[in-house]
Formats: structure tokens, sequence, C-alpha cells
């Protein structure tokens, strides 16, 4: 059994910007790895989150299956922290938030500008809409925010490194400033 931190990440309804970003610490990801080890990543091809220590969730929730993802990650993790705009408070997905649901989904596969094949996707494999997009705090428990649309690269190993060697996470004004 390994003793390494280990951590969790996924993207719900999000550009998966969070997730480049953190792979922007080049070749810092090597000296996380030797204390770290991945479970649900980028870098790993396991579908379901197991276990975790942390919990990286980038996205607001916009269907059943961010529900479900979700709520399985703060099942398993004894820290979640919402990572990015979109988690934190549904970012440019909630965009849609001021229209219906049919309103978006008329314009988007039937109505909108070089629709070729009009026709509204009824598959039972996708997932339902929710009304609206949600910041993952509405749905479940978040332990902490890390802000930035995405984060840094030096934000996430600021605060990743904090939470490894057991310390409060804090981010000074330099790293989160946007003016």
């Amino acid at each position: 059994m390994s003793n390494k931190i280990k951590i969790a990440t996924t993207s719900l309804a999000g550009c998966f910007g969070c997730h480049m970003s953190f792979l922007d610490i080049d070749e810092r990801i090597t000296a996380l790895a030797e204390v770290v080890e991945f479970d649900r990543s980028p870098l790993t091809d396991i579908e379901h989150c197991g276990p975790c220590d942390i919990g990286l969730i980038e996205g607001g929730v916009c269907n059943s299956e961010n529900v479900h993802v979700l709520r399985e990650f703060r099942k398993n993790c004894k820290v979640l922290v919402a990572v990015g705009a979109c988690a934190i408070n549904g970012g440019l997905p909630a965009l849609r938030n001021f229209v219906s649901v049919e309103a978006c989904l008329l314009e988007a596969y039937r109505d909108g500008i070089g629709v070729d094949n009009p026709q509204i996707p009824n598959d039972p494999e996708l997932p339902l809409l929710l009304d609206k997009v949600h910041p993952i705090h509405e749905i479940v428990k978040v332990d902490y925010f890390m802000p930035g649309c995405p984060p840094s690269a030096d934000v996430f190993w600021t605060f990743l490194s904090a939470l490894i060697e057991g310390r409060e996470p804090s981010l000074p004004y330099e790293l989160v400033h946007y003016d």
C-alpha cells in the first residue's frame, strides 16, 4: 500500500482549461508524482473516482451525469476543491441560465446558423440537461475554492503544495490578481 497522497480530477461543464493549466506545472509534475498518486485524472485511464485525499473539480454542473460524477467525488474525496470560475460560479456555461433549455436546444440543433440536419438529439445514452448550470457548491459541500479562469500553474502548485504539506492553502495577491 502506498503512503502517497491520492489525487483525483475531473472536468464537468467547462472547457478543460483548468486541467491544461494544471498540466502547465511542467517539470514540477515529476516532483508532484513523487508524493502523490493519481486516481481519476487526464494522466490515468481510471473511469471512476476511488477513495482519495484530494478531489479537484473543474466545470459547473449542467446535466445528470455531472451530478452523478460530482456526488461520486464528494463521497470518495476527503477534500474537495472547486477549481476555476465554472466550478465556483458556473462560469461561461452558466450564460445559458438566461434562456430556457428548450430555446437553447432549438438554437443549437434546429434553428442556428449552419445547422445542416436539424434535429434535437434524443438518445437515451445522453445525460439529461438540468434547467440551469450550477456552481458545484450548490450540489455538494466544497472544502476549498481555487479561483481563476483558469487558475495559473503557479496557483495550482502553491495550492496543492500547501494541502499536501498539511497546511491551509493561502494564495498571495501576486498569484490571483486580475488587474
